[in-house]
């Protein structure tokens, strides 16, 4: 084998991630965002149970550009997109790969049902620069893209596919194992389907809907089972937003991991951002499913094992 052969070998598919990107940036700037750069090296990110930041000196390489990002909101910015680079520690594997790409995108004056339709939009558009246009295949199954796509609220997805209620499994602390071994393969295999109305205990940095407050207007994206997106109708409450990262805090301190800073300028903006909603979506995920890609490997030029 010649030096490089993996990168040679993976020749058509950066061609085809070339082409998705240059789509997706077509698609933004048609409805009038604005793409922003923000530091990739933060001095506190937001602290989440299971993800790790990566230290870079005194400060971590960021897990999303969330923070920063709305604090641009805050400061009076409507419509933004950024596809940066994102570090996660010790997440590798067929899905994941610890440095990889986000798209991040933001709406003042939106809800998640904002976010549901964009991303309908975004990712059909995605698919037909790539020639697919009605459907995609993914693993052997076939995806239909111009039908209505499932929209399924956490609560009806247990009982469809856990065999207990939603309740139930929270107060068991089986509600994210039921999640990824019960729920989550039988998500988007016929239309992608938008998961949406998770638990007030997982509601994460969303507010929580009014009409129900037991429940979050939080929704994540999957298809063929993989999951590519999480989108919020974004917290501004910044007392309850520094309450729920403390709760955070405090478990990540009771594993062992390594403690984070308050991020305070976030917390001091969050009083000045509007109503708006976010989301972020794994770009290398989003390539590898609309090429059928049998891995996150396949997608991307270096793999951590290729350096």
């Amino acid at each position: 084998m010649t030096a490089g052969w993996q990168q040679t070998l993976r020749r058509p598919a950066l061609m085809e991630r070339s082409r998705i990107m240059q789509a997706i940036r077509r698609y933004f700037d048609g409805g009038g965002f604005l793409e922003v750069e923000t530091p990739l090296r933060i001095p506190a990110p937001a602290p989440e149970s299971h993800i790790d930041a990566v230290p870079s000196g005194d400060w971590f390489l960021q897990t999303s550009p969330e923070l920063c990002m709305k604090r641009l909101l805050a400061s009076g910015y409507e419509r933004l997109f950024q596809i940066c680079r994102c570090w996660r520690d010790g997440e590798r594997g067929r899905l994941h790969i610890p440095e990889f790409t986000m798209l991040e995108w933001y709406r003042a004056g939106g809800d998640y049902t904002d976010l549901m339709a964009d991303c309908e939009g975004l990712i059909r558009s995605a698919a037909a620069c790539v020639g697919k246009r009605s459907f995609l295949v993914v693993n052997g199954a076939e995806i239909a893209l111009d039908l209505p796509w499932e929209r399924l609220s956490v609560r009806e997805a247990f009982l469809r596919h856990a065999g207990c209620t939603m309740e139930e499994a929270l107060s068991a602390d089986t509600f994210d194992e039921l999640m990824v071994t019960a729920i989550e393969p039988h998500l988007g295999m016929e239309t992608p389907t938008l998961l949406c109305d998770y638990p007030a205990k997982r509601a994460a940095l969303a507010s929580l809907k009014a009409a129900d407050p037991t429940v979050a207007e939080r929704f994540e994206l999957y298809i063929a089972g993989i999951e590519l997106a999480n989108g919020f109708s974004e917290l501004t409450d910044a007392v309850e937003q520094k309450r729920r990262f403390d709760e955070e805090e405090t478990f990540r301190r009771s594993q062992g991991r390594i403690p984070y800073p308050e991020p305070a300028r976030f917390l001091e903006a969050l009083p000045s951002m509007p109503p708006s909603a976010g989301i972020a979506l794994g770009l290398d995920r989003l390539v590898m499913v609309l090429l059928d890609a049998a891995s996150i490997d396949a997608v991307v030029a270096f793999t951590p094992e290729e350096l």
